[in-house]
């Protein structure tokens, strides 16, 4: 009998005990994935009755909350909301986005990290208040960006710039946007109302098109194929095929360059991949992309690049969308993709990111959002810390890369932006399907002899690229002011 009952106390104090573990983990280490699982309704509950820290840029305050007349509840404000929307998102009763999502539990306080920095507030079993959050955006530059865009008569548009040297993103604009304050009201039918029309808009102006959307990138993606090329052995000097039409092997059509170009350079059998670059013939980059150097070694330059990956600008919670380059053994489809069309799509931030490769000596730097993230008390609790993404070009090769982009301001494509903020560029035109606008795509860098900025500017109207250059003069032009 004896027996029987320590039998008993012994597996009752087993079970005990992992019963005890089990709960000490789940508490101690899961609980905030157990709170934000999307099936928890209860992660709503009482979030409007807590003052969240403030999303600041360049000293202004772009978010913050304020009590409203119950003096119980906090409505969250926005400053020049359409401008900064893509950086900031929104909070509403039931959902949020961008910075508002990816540093959620910094701003309403229950991040881990600020638990050590009011430990007394922590002893005392006060809530501990919000910490803030400092972007990396450029104030004048952003403002810049979004009126240039909206005013530039595109049904939409993106820019977007990076620090080359370490990935910060000084601007991310996005038109049509929208006012997060407007979906930031304490009325859940209200709210509701608000989202479904946003949500019914065909423009989508609640999607980041910097970053969540993928268009074709057009001729701005022959910078990916050039430097495949310089990467197998070519030079900018070297003789790369051109002509006026190139038909890839089991090809039923042909591909042919721009009207414009017809008894221009593009038509000569062989030219110099400097002036290929220049002139953006097509036939050249179909060719690369059919043949030589191929498909193979096309997506390796732009995986290298960040093409097939999603992007992480904040805490792992605020990604873009991939960008794509097909991999095929089908030649058409590969010449296709070479020149920025068919199944090739990619993001302005993926283009950005391309530029700020060529400019930084063939480093591709991880973007990010976040330059500091501060304690209620102003002390630092997290720096930004740049880190290397990839490295697809040597030094060498970027530097006859930044060439080849010279070429394009100095007697190419863009040869109207002489005398402006961009030094180098590439422009590009994607067509549309059954739509009378185009994709208008320039990407760039600048300013002066020692530039460091890196943009990306996507138009939607008709037009060439080049309708897109003087958008990112302007931008550029804004941040060496």
């Amino acid at each position: 009998m004896d027996k029987a009952v320590r039998r008993t106390w012994i597996v009752a104090l087993l079970m005990g005990l992992a019963l005890m573990v089990n709960v000490t983990y789940v508490q101690g280490f899961e609980y905030q994935d157990l709170r934000d699982d999307s099936h928890n309704a209860r992660q709503f509950d009482d979030r409007n009755k807590i003052e969240r820290g403030p999303i600041v840029a360049g000293g202004q305050k772009l978010a913050w909350s304020e009590k409203v007349k119950d003096e119980k509840t906090y409505r969250r404000r926005y400053w020049n909301s359409e401008v900064f929307a893509p950086i900031t998102g929104y909070f509403s009763v039931f959902s949020q986005s961008a910075l508002e999502n990816a540093e959620n539990h910094f701003l309403d306080g229950t991040d881990p990290r600020l638990a050590t920095s009011n430990f007394l507030d922590k002893l005392l079993g006060r809530k501990t208040p919000g910490g803030s959050v400092e972007t990396t955006i450029n104030l004048k530059a952003q403002q810049t960006a979004y009126t240039a865009l909206k005013s530039s008569g595109a049904r939409r548009g993106a820019a977007v710039v990076l620090d080359a040297e370490t990935g910060a993103i000084l601007v991310m604009a996005s038109t049509p946007s929208y006012d997060a304050g407007s979906v930031s009201t304490l009325d859940a039918k209200e709210a509701t109302k608000r989202f479904k029309a946003l949500n019914d808009d065909p423009l989508k102006p609640l999607l980041n098109k910097a970053m969540n959307e993928v268009f074709p990138p057009g001729s701005t993606f022959k910078t990916v194929v050039a430097a495949a090329a310089l990467t197998g052995g070519d030079t900018k000097n070297s003789q790369v095929k051109a002509g006026r039409s190139y038909k890839p092997p089991g090809a039923g059509q042909a591909i042919n360059n721009d009207a414009g170009d017809i008894g221009g350079q593009c038509d000569l059998p062989a030219i110099p991949l400097i002036d290929s670059y220049a002139q953006s013939c097509n036939t050249t980059f179909a060719y690369m992309g059919a043949e030589e150097p191929g498909n193979q070694a096309v997506g390796d330059q732009a995986a290298g690049f960040g093409f097939g990956s999603k992007v992480d600008v904040a805490e792992g919670k605020m990604t873009s969308a991939a960008s794509s380059f097909p991999k095929t053994d089908q030649p058409s489809l590969s010449a296709l993709g070479s020149i920025g069309q068919g199944s090739t799509v990619a993001t302005p931030l993926q283009m950005a990111m391309v530029t700020a490769g060529v400019v930084n000596g063939g480093k591709v730097m991880r973007p990010y959002l976040v330059d500091k993230l501060r304690a209620p008390d102003g002390s630092v609790v997290s720096d930004a810390n740049p880190k290397t993404l990839a490295r697809p070009l040597t030094a060498a090769r970027a530097g006859q890369m930044r060439d080849l982009m010279k070429a394009v301001v100095r007697s190419g494509t863009g040869k109207s932006l002489q005398g402006s903020s961009i030094v180098g560029g590439k422009t590009g035109t994607a067509d549309v399907e059954a739509r009378s606008y185009n994709d208008r795509w320039f990407i760039g860098y600048g300013p002066g002899s020692n530039p460091r900025y890196a943009v990306a500017v996507m138009t939607e109207a008709e037009g060439y690229g080049i309708k897109s250059g003087p958008i990112a003069a302007e931008i550029i032009d804004a941040l060496a002011g």
